[in-house]
């Protein structure tokens, strides 16, 4: 008899850059106030990244304290996701960054692009692969650099949007709980409400599109619509999926987005407001790192605990939106490793980094052997090597 596998968070952690803007700081780029962007918005700061921090770099901070709280070291890993709508490049993927930052020498790595449900959207895919048996361990990382892809100004967007990573780490258990299920769900028809207009379309280079084109772009009432009535049909899919009802979630941890927002959905599904998390005055939007920063910041004010019903949802640009359940199966006040496995930790990690450094010592050796090979050949083919020498398209030469 086959044995349930079942999906598991064991472990997570967040990065935010140190450079915070307020709103009195934007007030002095765009006719705008405190006041204002309080009462429309709920936020009073925003991080954003400096010119040492990418989306790459603050996923990895983020998933190298997810591993230290999962207490496994990053050889163990078997797939890195990074969500992300705004990667470091479009090729290599953000993932492959991180994988060999990490010295997750055994790691598959992609990226995933649903913009602000893109956390959720790869914690499903995480969490479905480990219960099928693909993978055992799986790194979850939703990122952002939105402050390089925003107009400072556009009064309308630039006060909403912030950098930032959260990453969990998914685990096979034989114990049941963890990821219950999810909802997924997408409405291409709504793809203009929510733009960053470069790619093949609109490349760096062009003379046609207007610079303008590069910068995020957003169509609000559209999106308060599109993203009240969706959050409250997601979650009481993926509530009823599991069997429960919405009075038995303890907490939901939606995409920070705007205040208003968030209070609409709460009173649609008849739902406490103060169980509905909250960092978006701390953070803005995140986009795909909304919802890690968020889960992060409720286990450490101790709003998570052992058989709690959690849910996390997500809407945005596609338009997308995700749900996922989760029956939380570990105190986090229990994963606290003694100094002893830290060490141990510590020292398998750098065992990891070796290993990476010594592949990529050894992809460089083996070109320069396939290098001196050819030289070699070549030579031979040209009389130097002692054979016979070959002339105009490889035919004989005349002796």
């Amino acid at each position: 008899m086959t044995e349930t596998r079942y999906a598991h968070i064991t472990g997570w952690g967040a990065y935010a850059p140190p450079r915070v803007v307020t709103n009195d700081e934007l007030a002095q780029l765009v006719p705008t106030s405190d006041d204002w962007i309080r009462g429309r918005t709920g936020i009073a700061e925003r991080r954003i990244a400096d010119d040492h921090d990418f989306t790459s770099t603050m996923s990895t901070k983020a998933g190298k304290r997810a591993l230290e709280v999962a207490n496994l070291e990053p050889g163990r890993l078997d797939l890195i996701i990074v969500a992300s709508a705004t990667p470091d490049h479009l090729m290599p993927s953000t993932a492959s960054m991180v994988q060999n930052a990490l010295g997750a020498t055994n790691a598959a790595a992609f990226d995933l692009n649903a913009a602000c449900s893109g956390f959720v959207y790869a914690l499903s895919v995480a969490s479905s692969l480990v219960k099928v048996g693909a993978y055992d361990t799986v790194l979850v990382i939703g990122a952002e650099s939105l402050s390089r892809v925003t107009n400072w100004t556009d009064r309308q967007t630039c006060v909403l949007f912030g950098d930032g990573a959260g990453a969990v780490v998914v685990e096979a258990s034989d114990q049941p709980g963890g990821v219950l299920g999810y909802d997924l769900g997408a409405d291409g028809s709504g793809g203009d409400y929510i733009t960053i207009g470069l790619g093949t379309r609109n490349p760096i280079y062009s003379d046609v599109a207007p610079v303008s084109d590069n910068y995020i772009k957003m169509k609000g009432r559209d999106v308060f619509r599109f993203a009240t009535k969706i959050m409250e049909q997601s979650t009481r899919t993926v509530v009823a999926q599991a069997g429960l009802e919405v009075d038995d979630i303890d907490l939901i941890i939606p995409h920070q987005a705007n205040e208003r927002i968030l209070q609409v959905a709460a009173k649609r599904l008849d739902y406490p407001l103060d169980r509905l998390f909250s960092n978006l005055e701390r953070y803005g939007n995140t986009s795909a790192a909304s919802v890690p920063l968020a889960l992060v910041d409720a286990i450490e004010q101790g709003r998570v605990k052992a058989g709690d019903n959690i849910v996390m949802v997500g809407f945005g640009g596609g338009l997308t939106w995700a749900s996922c359940l989760v029956r939380w199966a570990y105190d986090p006040e229990e994963r606290e490793w003694s100094s002893w496995r830290r060490g141990v930790r510590w020292t398998r990690g750098r065992v990891s980094g070796a290993k990476n450094w010594l592949n990529r010592a050894d992809r460089r050796l083996a070109a320069m052997d396939d290098w001196l090979r050819r030289r070699g050949d070549d030579g031979r083919m040209n009389g130097r090597g002692g054979g016979r020498r070959l002339v105009g398209r490889g035919r004989p030469s005349r002796s």
